[in-house]
């Protein structure tokens, strides 16, 4: 079995889809020739040409529209915008038209699209480069909002949205693009959206977490354990919508005890709704407060600040330390 990072994963999975169903195409800024900003579309252009592998110019609403176009009738494109920053110029597109298309048309329509985002901090970017931006598309009704964590599950997450009969924004954690390698099957598989994973057992404390974050509290988790003898159960939610609620709370009614982490602002945050449910339909299996671990309310800093912004091992740590103590 392969070994392959996060954007080798990525790559993969659209060319397995893309010689499965000559439906499929990729679409957006620079992915053809050039292969892509980080190369997740490397050799596309090569295999499949110009018309599956279509460079566009730097117009993220003509992307959107013009893939939202091809989704009605028929095809399943799968656009890129190159940066999650990038996104608000097709926000109309995304949340006025391709999320409404099915509910306006009472299902006549469906809009099978993907849209490919790399998302968050880590690399040392610059302005509009490094946000977290998911809670504004888990907002929108009709929209499935994926975020993997490793190689393994991006490919069967991808492979599942691009199949997937409604549009997915698809965020990719740039940070981990080329972090690890770890072994990822050659040929068709998926992960149903809607599904989280256990991503470790625990005893103590849940911690909940998504994306970029997911790996940061696995470390963290083992650096509780072998130092203060904490077992962190570890969910990777996967997918924000649809949400699996029912691992989550099967996890909280075993530990008593939760601290969800996010990348993304502390206010209004996809963490702020996961708390006000464990509170809704969990309190009585709840022996302290849930703690919330997230990102600052304010633009991610520049280059020499960025790491004192995002959640790291140290805050994690405090965090699930707080919900065993209290």
């Amino acid at each position: 079995m392969p070994q392959l990072n996060l954007v080798q994963a990525i790559n993969d999975a659209l060319k397995t889809e893309m010689r499965r169903d000559d439906r499929v195409l990729v679409m957006g800024e620079d992915v053809g020739v050039d292969g892509g900003v980080f190369r997740a579309t490397e050799g596309l252009f090569g295999e499949f040409g110009p018309g599956r592998a279509i460079d566009t110019p730097l117009a993220e609403s003509g992307i959107l529209g013009t893939a939202l176009g091809m989704a009605v009738y028929g095809l399943r494109p799968v656009a890129e915008i190159q940066f999650d920053g990038f996104l608000p110029p097709a926000f109309d597109q995304i949340v006025s038209h391709a999320a409404r298309l099915r509910w306006r048309s009472r299902g006549r329509f469906q809009v099978p699209l993907v849209v490919r985002a790399p998302y968050g901090g880590g690399i040392r970017a610059l302005e509009h480069h490094s946000e977290s931006p998911e809670a504004y598309y888990a907002h929108t009704p009709g929209l499935k909002v994926v975020l993997p964590s490793s190689p393994y599950e991006a490919k069967g997450l991808l492979i599942a949205s691009i199949r997937d009969p409604d549009p997915v924004i698809f965020f990719e954690p740039k940070r981990l693009y080329r972090a690890f390698r770890e072994e990822v099957p050659e040929g068709d598989y998926t992960i149903p959206l809607g599904k989280a994973r256990v991503a470790r057992d625990g005893s103590d404390v849940t911690a909940i977490s998504w994306g970029s974050m997911t790996r940061t509290v696995l470390q963290t988790a083992d650096e509780v354990h072998e130092k203060d003898g904490i077992s962190v159960e570890v969910i990777d939610l996967r997918t924000l919508v649809p949400l699996d609620f029912q691992t989550v709370a099967e996890s909280i009614r075993k530990t008593g005890r939760a601290v969800v982490v996010q990348e993304a602002p502390r206010t209004c945050g996809f963490a702020s709704e996961i708390t006000a449910l464990f509170m809704e339909r969990l309190l009585l299996y709840l022996e302290a407060p849930v703690v919330r671990v997230t990102g600052y309310d304010m633009a991610i800093p520049y280059i020499r600040m960025e790491e004192y912004y995002l959640p790291d091992v140290g805050r994690v740590a405090r965090g699930i330390r707080q919900a065993v103590s209290s």
